[in-house]
């Protein structure tokens, strides 16, 4: 027997065991909620499955219930699973809950500044600052209303252009979106096809493809790290890169052509607060945030409206039967005039497909990360002020108390027993309380007009048969990215 092999092995296991011990008395000071004993400097990163934080994450629910702890790296982060005590976190007491947390590969992304980037008291300016400017340029009104119609009608042209062929419809669904956050930030729109465009627009979803990966998550869990290291990761920043310079561009522009009397779009509004502030030295209102801001708009209002189309067709071409009860509402309620946000109430078993398709995907399973303002007593446990907070959108969504069958796709969860929507406290895919989404109210409308105009126009023709459709997602991290595939758009 080699002893130098058994001694070896004995020297390893002790390591490890001491190892374990030093992560105890480390990491378990106070009263956290329980979790996955963490290792020095890389925390619970053997525990969390890698590329695979969400399903590591139900797993753990399943182990310790709707409270417990991980460590990305040295950070603690507990994490909030369930309706009723995310609800508890985010309304009950969303005073506390309130405060942004950290999410490395996104702030990198954001340069730390901007709505989705900045805390506290400066974030909470800027977002008021947002809410307000979208809404005075008619968010959720009738005028803005006619401008996702068009849009809608313009998508609609496209893909007859495409004459029956399968095609992938992710760059003209992107497109689509585009043209809106376009219209919102800087008062104009591309025409389809426009190659720099369209080139953008794939590396911003490449970006975000890679976020959802092994590269982007490892990033998030040890960023001092893996910042030095070469690797997919850096090239997801390089590409947001691009769509940076470009925005930085297009509010160039508008700066060099701004009537402070006649504010055209976001930029505009926000470049004459600029003015208005920059002799106060503790403005938040700089090129910068303006920028970043428009970016942060750029990658929730695209990504949001792109995927949940995307995936949203493709569960369509699974569940045909589904299409054909969808056609025959829509040819019942609306027939061939334009489809309108008011008709979405009489739409019965149309908006519940949707808001089961917003569930069913999935499409922001970690919710956003959020933090404590103050030291926190939450359901026997004590958490200190400043540690981040992981609301577990993707527990919520699929809560078996709320949902009957939570791992199907199934509009029931969202009609009565007259076949009417009803409404379920439990669909918050956009999160909820005082960090729920920003357009929140546009991704709805738009998502809607889309979907529907779609569906008036075309049957939808899978080049596999239903069987063979894989609903799983091509990634699953801080955003779920629709897997590929080819449909054609067939006239009705």
């Amino acid at each position: 027997m080699d002893f130098s092999v058994v001694f070896a092995f004995i020297a390893v296991c002790i390591c490890c065991i001491l190892i374990q011990s030093i992560g105890r008395k480390m990491y378990r000071k106070g009263n956290l909620p329980p979790g996955p004993t963490p290792f020095p400097i890389i925390g619970n990163l053997f525990q969390i499955k890698s590329g695979e934080m969400v399903q590591s994450f139900k797993k753990l629910q399943k182990e310790y219930g709707p409270l417990f702890t991980v460590y990305l790296g040295n950070r603690p982060l507990v994490v909030i699973c369930g309706y009723q005590a995310v609800k508890e976190a985010l309304i009950d007491q969303g005073d506390v809950f309130f405060d942004r947390g950290s999410i490395p590969a996104f702030e990198r992304m954001l340069q730390w500044s901007g709505v989705g980037a900045l805390r506290g008291e400066r974030w909470k300016e800027i977002r008021a600052f947002s809410m307000k400017t979208l809404k005075d340029l008619g968010m959720g009104k009738r005028n803005f209303e006619e401008k996702l119609k068009e849009e809608a009608q313009c998508l609609v042209e496209e893909f007859r252009k495409t004459k029956h062929l399968p095609v992938d419809p992710s760059s003209y669904l992107s497109q689509a979106s585009a043209n809106i956050i376009c219209s919102v930030a800087f008062g104009m729109r591309f025409d389809y096809g426009n190659k720099d465009w369209v080139t953008m627009l794939y590396n911003m979803n490449k970006s975000f493809h890679i976020m959802g990966t092994f590269w982007g998550q490892i990033y998030d869990i040890i960023p001092n790290i893996m910042f030095y290291l070469p690797g997919p990761h850096n090239q997801m920043f390089k590409l947001n890169d691009e769509l940076t310079e470009f925005i930085s561009q297009r509010v160039k522009l508008n700066h060099e052509t701004l009537d402070p009397s006649c504010p055209r779009d976001f930029s505009d509004y926000f470049l004459i607060r600029m003015e208005k502030e920059k002799e106060n030295p503790s403005s938040e209102f700089f090129l910068k945030t303006l920028v970043m801001t428009i970016l942060n708009l750029f990658i929730g209002g695209i990504e949001t409206t792109n995927t949940t189309l995307k995936y949203g067709l493709l569960i369509l071409l699974k569940h045909p039967e589904i299409e054909e009860k969808i056609h025959k509402e829509i040819d019942c309620v609306v027939g061939r005039n334009h489809i309108s946000i008011e008709d979405r109430s009489k739409l019965h078993y149309t908006n519940a497909v949707i808001h089961e398709m917003l569930r069913f995907i999935d499409l922001f399973p970690m919710g956003g990360i959020h933090s404590v303002v103050r030291d926190t007593q939450f359901r026997g446990y004590t958490i200190p002020k400043g540690t981040d907070v992981c609301i577990f959108l993707s527990s919520v969504l699929s809560d078996p108390k709320y949902f009957n069958y939570p791992e199907n796709f199934n509009p029931g969860h969202f009609l009565d027993e007259n076949g009417e929507f009803k409404a379920n406290d439990a669909f918050v895919p956009f999160s909820m309380g005082k960090h729920n989404c920003l357009g929140l109210g546009l991704a709805r409308m738009e998502i809607f007009l889309f979907f529907t105009t779609i569906l008036q126009n075309f049957s939808l023709k899978s080049v596999l048969h239903p069987n063979e459709i894989d609903l799983t997602p091509a990634a699953k991290g801080f955003e779920t990215i629709a897997p590929y595939y080819e449909l054609s758009f067939l006239p009705r």
